[in-house]
């Protein structure tokens, strides 16, 4: 990372999902799960937070707790995308991803996410794993997967089980932490990018990334986070904050 990089963090939210509508507004400890998220971004104190979407009644809640907000002018297939119209025109070096369904992210995960553009200026993308937390979660398709290559790159994400556990023992299954950081020129070429089959049949925009030959930096650590894309999930977030 250049020195005094300036880096801002933008919370891409939409209301509608097909799994959980209203996912960002569900109430969570007693306030919407975005609240939860906003106030992690701005815990981890490294740039600027601002909430992207598309709903006024999203953007309502960002600016009752005085979050800035940029509404989008046009649908967005992912939310990098809907991060990309909105840094277009700010003054930034680095745009850290904190997705809106994160509400457990931990803001040492948040810092950790950059820490790769200092040892490599050539970089483009960086995201975080940490080991799988329960065994049923490799083959659970709302987990996430990601397998690295020598250098701590990612080789390929999948909701399926990957590496697939033919010899029980060996290797450590990882799970990939929905939070990413980019160069600002990287993810605006990144939006214009052409999407791919694989990240269509998975549904998972960062395939794109290694689709088309770019490196991703990935950091393993004992990351706190749960994504929340059921409401099973939203239940099980509720335990752990209770906890």
């Amino acid at each position: 990372m250049q020195q005094h990089a300036k880096i801002v963090v933008g919370i891409p939210a939409r209301f509608a999902s097909t799994r959980f509508p209203g996912k960002p507004l569900a109430v969570l400890a007693g306030k919407p799960m975005l609240v939860h998220v906003i106030e992690r971004a701005k815990q981890a104190d490294i740039g600027d937070v601002f909430v992207a979407t598309d709903d006024d009644r999203i953007a309502d809640v960002a600016r009752a707790i005085h979050c800035d907000v940029f509404m989008s002018q046009k649908p967005h297939q992912s939310g990098s995308d809907r991060l990309a119209e909105a840094v277009q025109d700010m003054d930034c070096d680095i745009v850290v991803n904190v997705q809106g369904d994160e509400p457990l992210i931990d803001f040492q995960a948040i810092r950790a996410v950059i820490q790769p553009f200092s040892k490599d200026t050539s970089l483009s993308m960086a995201t975080l794993a940490h080991p799988l937390l329960r065994p049923e979660d490799l083959q659970d398709p709302n987990v996430v997967k990601v397998v690295l290559n020598a250098q701590g790159q990612a080789m390929y994400f999948s909701r399926s089980a990957i590496p697939f556990p033919r010899q029980e023992g060996v290797g450590q299954a990882l799970q990939h932490v929905g939070l990413y950081a980019y160069r600002k020129d990287f993810l605006l070429h990144y939006s214009r990018l052409k999407e791919c089959d694989s990240g269509k049949s998975e549904q998972l925009e960062q395939l794109r990334v290694l689709h088309h030959g770019y490196p991703m930096a990935v950091t393993v650590g004992d990351f706190h986070c749960l994504g929340v894309d059921t409401p099973d999930d939203l239940q099980r977030a509720e335990k752990m904050l209770s906890a």
